[in-house]
Formats: C-alpha cells, sequence, structure tokens
C-alpha cells in the first residue's frame, strides 16, 4: 500500500519541475534485470496457507486490539492496546497491495475475504487501490505527473513534507465523507458522480491524477463494493447517533484507523527517494529510486510489512509474492556482490532515509 490521500501541492510541483533541473538518470543496468528474473523463476507462486493465515491473524489481533482499548479499565492499557491494534491492523490492511498484483485465480476468495474483514470495516475497499496502483509500474508513468503514487517530495519544502504526513490523520473522516454521504448523493448526480469517480476514488498522492471510469466487470465489483461500504459507513453513523456505539468507542476507532493512516504515510515518505524531475525512468533508475530496507534492521516489519521493506525489489519483479521478496533478496545479494547496482537500492532504516530527504529538498532550494 503506497498510498493515502492527496493534498495539493501543486506550488511546490511547479518548483520541482524547474526545467534547468535535468532529474536522475540512469542506464539500465542489463546484468541486474537479467539476474532478477533468474533467480526468481521458481518464487512466483503464492502460498494460499501464508496468505490466509498470516492476514486473518493480523485482523484478528488487530480487532482484539481495539476491542481491550475500547475496555481498558486504564488509559495506559488502553495505549497499549490501541498500539497492539494499530500494528495488526496496519499489517492486514496492508494485503491490498498484494490483491492488485497477484493472480486471483491462486488465491481464490481472498479479494472477498480481505473486503469483508478489513476493506468495508475500515472504508478502504480494494476498488480504490486497485486499478491505480497498477499504473505507479507502468515504466511511462513512473514518477511523472500521470503516476498517481509519486510526488517529487525530495525537492520541496519541509513544510509541504510535514503536511503530507500530517494530513493523513484526517483519513478516516474523509472516508467517512466519501462513503457515508459523497456516494449517495452522487447516484442522484451524474456531474458529481463524474468528480467522485475521477478524484475521490483512489487512494493516490498526486493531487493531479484524474481516475478513468471503470468497465466491464471492474465496474461491477467496484459498484458492488461501494454499495456495501456506503451502508456500512452510513450504519456505523446512525448507530453512534443513536447511543447504539458509544461516541467513545467510536472516537478510539477513529483514532486507531488515523493511526494507521499515519504510519503508512510516514512509510510511503521513505518508500522512494522521490528525486525524478517528471520525467520518464529506465527499469533501473525506478528501482534505484525505490528503497529496501532489509535485515538486519527489524523495525521495519513493523512499519513497512507484508513485504514492503523490499519496495525497490518489487518493483523490478512486481508479481512476485511478498513471502518470496526475503529469498529473492538473499539470492540477488549472493549473485551480485555488495558493489552491485542492486546493493545501491539497499538503506539501513528509517532516520537516514528520512535524513535524506530533508538533506535532498534542502539542497534542491539552495
Amino acid at each position: 500500500m503506497t498510498a493515502s490521500l492527496a493534498f495539493d501541492a501543486r506550488a511546490d510541483r511547479a518548483a520541482a519541475h524547474a526545467p534547468d533541473d535535468p532529474g536522475p538518470r540512469q542506464v539500465d543496468d542489463a546484468r541486474l534485470l537479467r539476474a532478477a528474473a533468474e533467480i526468481a523463476r521458481d518464487l512466483h507462486v503464492a502460498s494460499p496457507a501464508i496468505y490466509w493465515t498470516d492476514f486473518l491473524a493480523s485482523a484478528a489481533l488487530g480487532y482484539a486490539g481495539l476491542a481491550a482499548a475500547i475496555l481498558a479499565p486504564s488509559v495506559w492499557l488502553a495505549l497499549a492496546a490501541a498500539l497492539v491494534s494499530v500494528l495488526a491492523l496496519y499489517r492486514a490492511e496492508s494485503f491490498t497491495h498484494e490483491l492488485t498484483h497477484m493472480k486471483h485465480s491462486s488465491l481464490p476468495g481472498f479479494r472477498l475475504g480481505w473486503n469483508a474483514v478489513i476493506g468495508v470495516p475500515l472504508m478502504v475497499p480494494s476498488f480504490m487501490y486497485e486499478g491505480v496502483h497498477n499504473l505507479h509500474h507502468a515504466k511511462t508513468r513512473y514518477g511523472t505527473v500521470e503516476d498517481p503514487e509519486y510526488l517529487p517530495l525530495a525537492r520541496m519544502t519541509p513544510w509541504a513534507t510535514l503536511g503530507f504526513v500530517a494530513i493523513s490523520a484526517l483519513a478516516p473522516i474523509g472516508l467517512l465523507i466519501r462513503h457515508a454521504l459523497l456516494t449517495p448523493l452522487s447516484l442522484l448526480s451524474p456531474r458529481l458522480r463524474a468528480v467522485v469517480v475521477a478524484r475521490y476514488s483512489g487512494l493516490v498522492i498526486n493531487p493531479d491524477f484524474r481516475r478513468r471510469p471503470p468497465e466491464g466487470e471492474a465496474a461491477r465489483r467496484w459498484r458492488r463494493q461501494e454499495i456495501v461500504t456506503s451502508i456500512w459507513a452510513i450504519g456505523l453513523l446512525a448507530m453512534v447517533a443513536g447511543g447504539v456505539v458509544p461516541l467513545r468507542a467510536f472516537l478510539i476507532f477513529l483514532g486507531i484507523a488515523a493511526a494507521v493512516a499515519v504510519i503508512n504515510q510516514v512509510r510511503t515518505l521513505v518508500a522512494h527517494l522521490w528525486e525524478n524531475d517528471g520525467t520518464p525512468m529506465t527499469v533501473t533508475a525506478q528501482y534505484l529510486d525505490s528503497v529496501n530496507v532489509p535485515p538486519p534492521a527489524l523495525l521495519p516489519a513493523l512499519w513497512a510489512p507484508v513485504g514492503l521493506r523490499y519496495h525497490a525489489l518489487h518493483h523490478l519483479l512486481p508479481s512476485l509474492p511478498y513471502h518470496a521478496l526475503g529469498e529473492a533478496h538473499r539470492r540477488l545479494v549472493a549473485a551480485l556482490g555488495r558493489d552491485s547496482t542492486y546493493q545501491r537500492g539497499n538503506h539501513p532504516g528509517l532516520t537516514g532515509l528520512i535524513a535524506r530527504l530533508v538533506r535532498s529538498a534542502a539542497a534542491s532550494r539552495r
């Protein structure tokens, strides 16, 4: 999941795309691309047992933590339970990234299960990511104004970057408005419907991105998910208004959902180096603009779960199941060595990546 709510950073985008700034360039490394394809030939089969066990266990722990946070007799116990809930629900929600890449015939029912357990209750049904995220992987779109998941953050002001993270805390409120209010209203107004589809139907970070209406089976799947999510959002607000769901419990739910969104936005902040100037990039350049945070670092397992710690490798092998990325990484390091192009995509941790982003932003302003 490499996206959250977009914010208006057009002024900073214009500065970032100054004509005298050539941006990063990199000729494709044929050895890297060939090695990546060869070492992964036997790793493309998804394991239903791993997917279902990991996902359901994460969701169960997340909801148990939510219940414990609501029922806890003390503030400290509530905060501890909320932390468990945030991390577990974040992991469970991150499986939406897998949904956009998997062959659904290999995991029958997983999309339905994910939407029933996480997508609808947290108001992030899979249609808001499927059909959008794949555009981020298009060779001619990555890092350009047509990429829904790219902003030149390394060329923006610190205030814009801070705003990029802070606005994500409002995600649960925005999702409630989207599904409880805009969905039913848009069914009455074709003009509003066009705006909702184009601007408020994708988990994106590029404020200039406009989504096209879906077609065929994708449109029917979108419609089903949207209707069910709208009914849930309206019903939830009605239960809060009627006292069926206590206001305190509702606010704790919103707080945990907001914390999940903030963690994801922080991860998004360091998922790439964000140094492109808006022109198309080679596959190798896309890899080097993306970030792996491999072992021995331990914390990335929490803030970049479900294979997201291997985000750069994922851009080389987007169809690889998340549980195979660690093995693919080990094979590539062994095959290419510590001085290879592949090694340049590996980074030690979160703080170093944030520091690099701050330095890049400062340098771009000089």
